[in-house]
């Protein structure tokens, strides 16, 4: 069954693409200016997306409220319905703070995702509005929050598949191992000021010094929030910024300091061997 629910959520592509990338330049305006505010809705404050963790107040508090119309208990359903709105209302500006960087695939699904749980959002606001009102409204109430069910759980499948499926938020080094004994790196020299891409066995790091005699700095080349490649990235107060989304990371430890990226970038030690080579290792409790 899910092979056909995925080709169907596949074939949607035609009217999502297209309005994916409207609403994401609409958003993407709205964010330029903006950017604390998308630091805060992304997580970057909190090393975690937040969008995953208020998600579950709406599905919770939605779930209660099926249970409570479908046992009668009329005033608990309602509050829950309430508080399930507020949810949806919180999870959607996180969800668009993250969607504004998604693109391709992940972009279609996080179209579709969206178009389910709006959907969602206005059957259980009819049903609010409802219950706010007579009494003979009630079976019509319960019926569109059953409606409203239907589609946040269509939502929810669609968004667990932009996460499980296409890694969208997921860390890029999260499978990483590092390893504490120092390797040859295949460059010699790091020119002042300007970020250099360098091979320490498997791994592709970026060094940077800012100017001639001063410690070498490394952190891993690939961008922890999308994959972007650091070493084409540029470097802002002391930090290199991707070039594809602008999250930032502090050079001296790998630290983000600014948005969509919520993980830090692993950084390495560099030394200069007795011959005049240069050798580097993950730095001690780097991710």
């Amino acid at each position: 069954m899910h092979r056909q629910i995925n080709a169907w959520v596949e074939g949607q592509s035609g009217w999502a693409r297209p309005l994916g990338e409207k609403v994401q330049h609409a958003l993407g305006d709205l964010f330029a200016t903006r950017r604390p505010i998308k630091n805060l809705l992304n997580g970057t404050w909190f090393g975690h997306p937040v969008h995953p963790a208020v998600t579950d107040v709406p599905v919770g508090a939605m779930t209660m409220a099926a249970l409570f119309d479908v046992t009668g208990h009329d005033a608990p359903a309602d509050i829950a319905v309430a508080t399930g709105l507020a949810g949806m209302a919180a999870a959607a500006a996180t969800g668009a703070a993250d969607a504004v960087d998604a693109y391709g695939r992940p972009q279609v699904l996080a179209t579709v995702h969206a178009t389910c749980m709006v959907a969602a959002f206005g059957a259980y606001t009819g049903s609010m509005l409802l219950r706010l009102g007579p009494r003979r409204g009630r079976p019509l109430a319960r019926a569109l929050s059953f409606a409203g069910y239907a589609a946040m759980t269509a939502g929810s499948y669609v968004g667990g598949d932009l996460t499980y499926r296409t890694g969208n938020q997921v860390d890029r080094h999260a499978f990483d191992t590092g390893g504490s004994k120092w390797k040859a790196l295949d460059v010699n020299e790091v020119p002042a000021d300007r970020l250099t891409r360098a091979k320490l066995g498997n791994e592709t790091l970026v060094l940077y010094r800012a100017t001639d005699g001063e410690p070498i700095q490394a952190l891993h080349a690939t961008c922890a929030h999308a994959g972007g490649p650091l070493d084409k990235g540029t470097v802002i107060d002391g930090c290199v910024q991707c070039p594809w989304h602008q999250s930032r990371f502090r050079l001296l430890d790998g630290q983000v300091v600014q948005g969509p990226a919520v993980y830090d970038q692993p950084a390495y030690d560099v030394r200069v061997t007795p011959e005049g080579g240069l050798e580097a290792r993950r730095s001690a409790g780097a991710h």
